[in-house]
């Protein structure tokens, strides 16, 4: 495809998105509260769209796949279970905590009510690690899915993309942000749908047979990879759906808009809906992902998708232009106004102005930008593997934090057990290494939570997971509230 006709579809696409988001609160008043809360305006079919198009990131073109293509069934299996487990906890906890805090946020509004100041530092200081980190992996996503569809140079759509999405989100903050999700929801969910029919009737006993096999340069090795018939995966599995459910616990986009669904049925319903969009589309992505390897070994595993869809026209090199645009905004402009909310309401208390909110949504866009580029800082590179290891370290620390807040709900936890019990986590970790390895290996986990293969390592986020419980009920035991 000409790279002016990409260039004109990709801000074609980013300008309809634009305008939506401008219109959308052009002719309303509202204060800081409807800006980063949206409060109780929203039914439940608003609410599964809006959880879906913001859940589905640019990640869904390059995350499943490459798990499926290093990973089995239970890889696949565990990524789509763990991008829909978090919506299913929303569904049914969200209500409670609506019921108990009806002028709430974000999650650290609610840990602060039952756990005190000092852990509403805490949860807002983890959401904002992960949430920022999932901001900037996306500006790498989109700038590598251009820069492989067309040969764009990857800093120009990520500029774009943060133009505009920091424009309207700055301009109309979570309305505006929920308002265009409905269109990126239905644009995301006829196009893939779209795509996958093509793929699948076009070669559809091929692309079985292929996620069959394993990736034939492996034959000759003592491991193997890339198969969906493998069902040896079991525990990477799980640990993804351990670290991946924890930490969007902490994604601050989830919770706002508990706190926008106009009564809990609506929250219900909707948070449901979202859950059952989602495990299809991210198993299939998967399974395409373990089609690729057992073609054959490729040179960049995370674009394994893209190799599937390196010879269609360019009809379809349009289509997936539009819908890259459409999966990351989707999910940037999310991400924007949950970090301004997690910073105005968790880190600053309620002391900074509508106005430095605003300011600070389009502030941290050239941060995020910059670090998306791959910048080598402190001797380290910032690149896809960095990335991946900084994901899994948020994780691990949302891991050991999760147990904690949730136990809350339980009204015989005490605030100093709640806040012992996350660092407990951590320090389970640390004893985990200790005892099977030695202290400097517990240290390194908290830096690293991976096996010898790179990938998480179940038995370290159990440790956070089951330590931090134990902790959080032993010291309210001893040390209950007064």
């Amino acid at each position: 495809m000409d790279i002016n006709i990409a260039y004109g579809l990709m801000l074609a696409t980013l300008g309809l998105f634009g305008y939506v988001g401008y219109q959308s609160v052009s002719e309303k008043e509202f204060d800081g509260d409807a800006y980063i809360s949206a409060r109780g305006s929203q039914n439940s079919s608003s609410i599964t769209l809006s959880l879906f198009a913001s859940g589905m990131g640019i990640w869904v073109l390059f995350g499943p796949s490459e798990v499926g293509y290093y990973g089995g069934f239970w890889d696949v299996f565990g990524y789509a279970l763990s991008a829909a487990t978090p919506f299913f906890l929303l569904a049914y906890i969200g209500p409670i905590i609506r019921q108990r805090l009806p002028e709430g946020v974000t999650l650290g509004d609610y840990a602060k009510s039952r756990a005190g100041r000092p852990m509403q530092i805490y949860v807002g200081l983890i959401s904002i690690l992960y949430m920022f980190t999932f901001l900037f992996a996306e500006f790498t996503a989109i700038g590598k899915a251009m820069e492989i569809l067309v040969g764009m140079n990857p800093l120009a759509p990520m500029i774009a993309v943060g133009t505009v999405t920091a424009g309207y989100t700055a301009y109309g903050g979570l309305p505006a942000s929920i308002e265009t999700d409905k269109i990126q929801a239905w644009s995301i969910m006829f196009l893939i749908t779209g795509l996958m029919l093509f793929l699948f009737f076009g070669d559809f006993s091929n692309l079985i047979s292929d996620a069959k096999s394993y990736t034939p340069e492996d034959m000759e090795y003592s491991w193997y990879h890339g198969s969906i018939s493998d069902m040896s995966t079991f525990k990477s599995g799980f640990a993804l759906v351990l670290a991946i459910t924890a930490a969007e616990m902490f994604s601050q986009g989830n919770w706002q808009r508990a706190w926008a669904s106009e009564d809990d049925k609506s929250l219900k319903k909707g948070a449901i809906g979202a859950s059952i969009l989602v495990f299809p589309l991210i198993f299939v992505m998967g399974f395409l992902g373990s089609s690729v390897a057992g073609q054959g070994a490729v040179n960049d595993p995370a674009a394994s998708f893209f190799y599937l869809i390196e010879d269609i026209g360019p009809i379809f090199i349009a289509t997936f232009i539009i819908l890259s645009i459409a999966l990351v905004c989707s999910s940037a402009d999310t991400l924007q106004n949950a970090i301004i909310a997690s910073f105005t309401r968790d880190i600053s208390d309620n002391k900074i102005s509508f106005v430095t909110a605003r300011i600070l949504t389009i502030a941290m866009i050239p941060l995020a930008i910059y670090l998306a580029t791959g910048p080598t800082i402190a001797g380290f590179t910032l690149d896809s593997g960095g990335v991946f290891v900084i994901f899994l370290r948020a994780d691990l620390y949302a891991a050991a934090t999760v147990c904690p807040i949730l136990l809350t709900l339980w009204d015989k936890i005490s605030s100093r057990g709640a806040l012992y019990g996350a660092f407990g986590g951590l320090l389970s970790v640390v004893l985990y290494g200790l005892l099977t390895a030695d202290f400097s290996t517990g240290l390194g986990y908290l830096l690293s939570p991976t096996n010898d293969a790179g990938l998480a390592n179940l038995e370290v986020f159990l440790s956070a997971l089951v330590g931090s419980s134990l902790v959080t009920i032993f010291v309210s035991y001893i040390i209950p509230d007064e």
